[in-house]
Order: C-alpha cells, then sequence, then structure tokens
C-alpha cells in the first residue's frame, strides 16, 4: 500500500506513523523549574544525534513543563529507563499540575547531578547531565511553525551502574532498556507489552 502522508489516508484502524519509525528509545528527562520544582518526563522522541561531541535531542508536543524549564535553566537530564522501571515511567508520564514534582508520584529518588541541578533517576541503570545547546520549532513544507518544540543538549556528565557493566561493555541484556513502538506498546528488546498512559487523579 501507499498513501498520501500529508492527506494522512492510510485507510487503517490507527495512524501507524509511530509504528514504522521504531524502535525509539526513551528519553526521561529530569528539569527543575524556577522554584526548584523537580519534574521528570518520559519522552519517545529521543535520540543521540552524535557523539564528538555527545549530544542528545528530545521533541515535545507542544511547550510542556520540560520545555519551559529547560529554557529557563539551560539544562536537563536523561534516565535510562529500563524494564525493571517500567511502571515508574509510565506513572511519571501523568498530566500532574506544574507544583507536583513526579519524581515522587512515580516512587522514584531524585538524584542531583554533579554538573548541573537538574536531577534524574536515582534508580536508573544510567543517566546524563546535558546542557542546552539549541531550542527550536521545525517549520513544515508551508513556512509555519510545526507544533513541535526541539531541545538539543550537549551530554557534559554521564552517570553508570556498575551493575550494567561486563568485560567493560554496558550489558544491554542486563540494563534492558525501554523502547517505544507503535500505538501503546514498548519493547525490553525480549519481549513486546503494553502499557496505557495514566491520567492526573488530584490525589497529591
Amino acid at each position: 500500500m501507499f498513501y498520501d502522508a500529508i492527506a494522512n489516508n492510510h485507510g487503517l484502524a490507527h495512524d501507524p506513523f509511530k509504528a514504522l519509525v521504531s524502535p525509539r528509545p526513551i528519553g526521561w528527562i529530569g528539569s527543575v523549574d524556577a522554584n526548584g520544582v523537580a519534574n521528570l518526563a518520559p519522552y519517545s522522541f529521543f535520540n543521540a544525534i552524535g557523539d564528538a561531541p555527545k549530544m542528545v535531542m528530545f521533541a515535545s508536543d507542544g511547550r510542556k513543563d520540560s520545555v519551559t524549564n529547560v529554557e529557563q535553566s539551560g539544562e536537563f537530564s536523561a534516565s535510562m529507563a529500563s524494564r525493571h522501571l517500567a511502571d515508574n515511567m509510565n506513572k511519571s508520564s501523568v498530566d500532574a499540575p506544574a507544583d507536583i514534582s513526579e519524581f515522587g508520584y512515580a516512587g522514584l529518588t531524585a538524584k542531583p547531578g554533579h554538573m548541573i541541578k537538574a536531577p534524574h533517576v536515582a534508580e536508573a541503570f544510567s543517566a546524563l547531565e546535558c546542557k542546552v545547546v539549541n531550542i527550536f520549532q521545525p517549520k513544515t513544507l508551508d513556512g509555519t511553525l510545526s507544533g513541535y518544540v526541539v531541545v538539543i543538549g550537549q551530554v557534559v556528565g554521564i552517570h553508570i551502574d556498575p551493575a550494567v557493566v561486563t568485560d567493560g561493555k554496558i550489558d544491554m541484556a542486563k540494563a534492558a532498556p525501554l523502547a517505544r513502538l507503535g500505538y501503546r506498546d514498548y519493547s525490553d528488546g525480549a519481549q513486546t507489552f503494553e502499557m496505557f498512559r495514566p491520567v492526573w487523579d488530584g490525589d497529591r
């Protein structure tokens, strides 16, 4: 089959685009707002874009709390979301008010950075400390701005749990990093499973 991606006339029950561009690593982005409230949110539009220097990017559908915080502070962390933290990661995706820290809500520990103020997930097997080098909204073919905000950061510090190092290499079987597939599907490299994003219920 072929279909016009702009018209999006695929004729399927669900849009296949994100299933086709997969697996995608999850950027578990940590930031802190001007009042010192730590924010944590998973982004499936995340990846490395280079290693000399080391740089990563994440894209947000609109100016969510993470983008606002990163714009103000100029820094963020990106923790590895592994299989053993899947439920915590999913819980941190809740649409909580800006004054609520998803770290605590998801039952996680916010660990201070060495080179940035933005915390990362202490329970994660690895985390990147990043400083922002660029924030922009991509243009569409007709020249208008898309609704997405792209954040590019240079990695200035890296945390690694020795528990996932075997013979001097990151043991991916032990790390079991989560990847986002299409729809509500995730993979840990061994199996595929579904998770449904939670909705904020006002429980503080």
